[in-house]
C-alpha cells in the first residue's frame, strides 16, 4: 500500500524570487500570478523565506505613519519594519515554514494547520528548493480513481491480512466510500481490516459488514484487555 507524500501531489515547477526582488516586482507576480505568496531563495535556490500578501499589505496599513507608538510590541514594530521595506530580504517571514521531501501528507496538513499558511515549500535535504505544495495539492488525493483505491485496499490491506482468505472480504468504494464485506475468523481481523482501510490514500469513510466467528477482543491475551494499555 502506497503512502502517499508531498513529492507525489506537489507542483515542480515552482517560481520563486531573490532576495534581491523589489516591492513592485513582487507585487507584479503575486498579482499576475494570482499567487497568494512566493518562496524567497539565495543564489545556490535553498528557500531563505516567504513572501505572503499579507507582507506587502504593511504597506498599505502604515502608509503615512512614520513614528513608532510606545507601546508597540514587537510583532507590530516588525509590520511597520515591512512597511517600509523595498526588497523581498526585507519583506520576508524567515525562518520559512517548509515540508522536506518525503514528508507524508498527513504530517503536512497539520504543519499548515499549526503554522496558519496556505502552502508550504517542499525542500531536500540540502534546504534547495524542489516543489511546493498547497492546501487544494492535498485534497488531490481524494480525486483518486474509486478503482485505484479498490486495488489499493485489497493488494495493500487483505491481502498481507488475510492471506489466501483475502477472497473472502468484497472490497467496494463508490466517490471514496468504501464498504468492507464478508467473514472473518476474529473479530480483531475485521476491526484491523477496517483500521487499515481508513489508511488508504482517497478514502473518504469506511462501512464495515464485516462478520467474524470469534469474538476475540477481550481474550487476545492472558490479563490484557483489546486496545487497552
Amino acid at each position: 500500500m502506497k503512502a502517499w507524500k508531498v513529492d507525489d501531489v506537489m507542483t515542480e515547477a515552482v517560481v520563486s524570487v531573490q532576495q534581491t526582488t523589489s516591492y513592485r516586482s513582487l507585487v507584479d507576480l503575486l498579482v499576475g500570478c494570482r499567487f497568494s505568496a512566493v518562496p524567497v531563495v539565495d543564489d545556490f535556490q535553498r528557500v531563505t523565506g516567504v513572501v505572503s500578501e499579507a507582507d506587502l499589505l504593511r504597506k498599505i496599513e502604515y502608509a503615512g505613519v512614520e513614528t513608532p507608538r510606545l507601546f508597540d510590541g514587537r510583532r507590530r514594530r516588525g509590520a511597520r519594519a515591512k512597511a517600509r521595506a523595498g526588497t523581498a530580504a526585507e519583506l520576508m517571514s524567515s525562518p520559512p515554514v517548509v515540508a522536506l521531501v518525503g514528508t507524508p501528507l498527513a504530517a503536512a496538513a497539520r504543519l499548515m494547520d499549526a503554522e496558519q499558511v496556505k502552502r508550504l515549500p517542499v525542500v531536500n535535504d540540502l534546504g534547495r528548493l524542489v516543489g511546493i505544495v498547497s492546501r487544494g495539492d492535498l485534497l488531490k488525493v481524494y480525486l483518486r480513481p474509486d478503482d485505484e483505491i479498490q486495488q489499493d485496499v485489497h493488494t495493500g490491506v487483505l491481502t498481507p491480512l488475510l492471506a489466501e482468505a483475502a477472497n473472502n472480504v468484497t472490497v467496494a468504494v463508490a466517490q471514496g466510500a468504501v464498504t468492507l464485506t464478508g467473514r472473518v475468523e476474529r473479530w480483531t481481523t475485521a476491526d484491523t481490516a477496517v483500521r487499515l482501510t481508513h489508511q488508504v490514500a482517497g478514502v473518504v469513510e469506511v462501512f464495515d459488514e464485516v462478520e467474524f466467528d470469534v469474538d476475540d477482543r477481550y481474550t487476545v491475551a492472558p490479563g490484557l484487555v483489546y486496545g487497552v494499555a
